[in-house]
């Protein structure tokens, strides 16, 4: 048994609702205590912009949670009740846009703490999205 199977194997399967809002919750709860883990270790979570300082937590964090994965696991949802290879592609697509969007936390003027916060926020959208995509492609496939 490969290991793609093996991990594959253990994602149980999950109906519309469950892996949409169950992802999100999961993952905004993962991003909430990176925030609060980041906020102990002295992480500010301000930038600088047109000079004025903006905080980005826990408001932006909750949002910049939520709203992506709303729209895109959202329509992938969607989209799997005509086609249900969208959510492969949906896996691929969301977590590639995960990690590339690091490069704009990256570039921001955050401190070293929030930065590293901040970016490890982007990777916990990654697992969450993997098995929402696939629990709900096993719910779909077994029927």
């Amino acid at each position: 048994m490969s290991t793609a199977t093996t991990i594959a194997a253990r994602i149980p399967a999950l109906n519309r609702p469950v892996a949409l809002f169950g992802a999100i919750g999961a993952a905004l709860l993962a991003n909430l205590v990176v925030w609060l883990i980041g906020a102990a270790a002295g992480g500010t979570f301000e930038a600088t912009n047109a000079g004025q300082v903006q905080s980005v937590a826990p408001g932006g964090i909750i949002t910049l949670t939520v709203v992506p994965m709303l729209i895109g696991l959202g329509a992938a949802v969607l989209l799997s009740y005509k086609w249900i290879g969208v959510l492969r592609v949906a896996a691929v697509t969301g977590s590639v846009l995960a990690v590339a969007t690091i490069g704009m936390t990256v570039n921001a003027d955050f401190d070293t703490v929030s930065t590293i916060a901040l970016s490890i926020t982007h990777l916990t959208l990654v697992p969450a999205i993997v098995v929402a995509t696939e629990g709900l492609r096993r719910k779909l496939i077994e029927g």
